[in-house]
């Protein structure tokens, strides 16, 4: 149940009530009388000075007729005009103002906010996409800024892996070289002849001919650089491996795997480092009397197992030459 439909009697009741009061006022109380009453005269007492003092009236001084006074205030009495009816003036209507569709002040306002703030927000905008380039920026010379310390991190172990293996392999090598000193030592201590009967040649390692031996005479120098002929006994004999490198010794020349087929003369140009180590090999240069593949190919591979005494002071990279010999049964 609404509101109305509960009061609905009350409503019509108090509406009727004030209607009736304001017909009432309208009829009974708000009138203008027409025409307007006349003004009243008023009476002043009598006098001939304009100061006194007393509540008595002093006696004239002549006796004057009531009815002289009684004609002069009659005279005195002004009589109003007649009354004359006139109608009220008729109320002019008001004019109804035309209607157009007028241009207000609100429009312009609210369009000029507006435009400020849509430049307001613009201008906020603007500055958010700077503010995100900047922060992208930065992310960006940060991510390049760990790139680059992640390299040098990376770079610096793998410089200190090489050092690592480097100075092991020094290690490795200085130790073969004394092994192969030593072994050198106590061959230079034992005199013989070897299996493929006398010869004579440099006596560097224990055996420079196939398949092996401690080759020399003797009768020869152990500080010889020489090789002799080999001698005429049985087996694959005939002259060992010789070298050519200016200022260095040879610590390890080791014997190539013979293919016993063809015999000849290889000729190897190496090239040599600073730490003795033959870093690369090229077999049948100017010398050799074969082009055997299978001979210059065990040539090869003999050269690159080579090792020379290491010398801080020769060029980084020395060339020089070795020469094999493949003699058959």
């Amino acid at each position: 149940m609404n509101f109305y439909s509960k009061h609905k009697r009350g409503i019509i009741g108090t509406a009727i009530f004030h209607l009736s009061v304001l017909i009432l006022l309208l009829w009974l109380g708000f009138f203008t009388p027409l025409p307007l009453p006349g003004e009243e005269g008023i009476l002043v007492d009598f006098g001939n000075s304009g100061t006194g003092l007393g509540r008595n009236e002093p006696s004239p001084k002549r006796n004057i007729a009531p009815v002289e006074v009684e004609k002069k205030r009659e005279k005195a009495k002004v009589t109003p005009p007649p009354p004359q009816k006139t109608t009220p003036p008729r109320p002019r209507p008001k004019p109804k103002p035309a209607k157009q569709e007028a241009m207000t002040q609100d429009y312009e306002k609210t369009a000029a906010i507006d435009a400020a703030r849509g430049k307001k927000e613009e201008e906020e905008q603007k500055k958010n996409e700077a503010l995100e380039k900047e922060r992208k920026r930065q992310a960006e010379i940060e991510k390049v800024r760990r790139a680059e310390l992640e390299k040098q991190r990376r770079e610096e172990l793998e410089r200190q892996r090489q050092a690592e293996l480097e100075r092991q392999r020094r290690e490795e090598e200085a130790r073969k070289i004394k092994e192969i000193n030593s072994r050198t030592k106590d061959a230079f201590k034992k005199s013989g002849s070897g299996s493929g009967g006398a010869g004579q040649g440099n006596s560097k390692s224990q055996g420079v001919t196939f398949p092996g031996g401690n080759q020399g005479s003797p009768l020869g120098s152990p500080n010889s650089n020489r090789y002799g002929t080999g001698g005429s006994g049985p087996g694959n004999r005939g002259d060992g491996p010789s070298y050519s490198l200016a200022g260095r010794n040879a610590t390890s020349l080791p014997l190539p795997n013979y293919p016993g087929n063809e015999e000849g003369v290889v000729v190897v140009q190496v090239t040599v480092n600073k730490n003795g180590a033959v870093v690369k090999a090229v077999p049948g240069v100017r010398g050799s009397n074969t082009m055997n593949p299978e001979l210059l190919a065990a040539a090869r591979k003999a050269a690159l197992q080579a090792r020379f005494n290491p010398d801080n002071n020769a060029p980084a990279l020395q060339q020089g030459k070795i020469t094999y010999r493949f003699v058959l049964d």
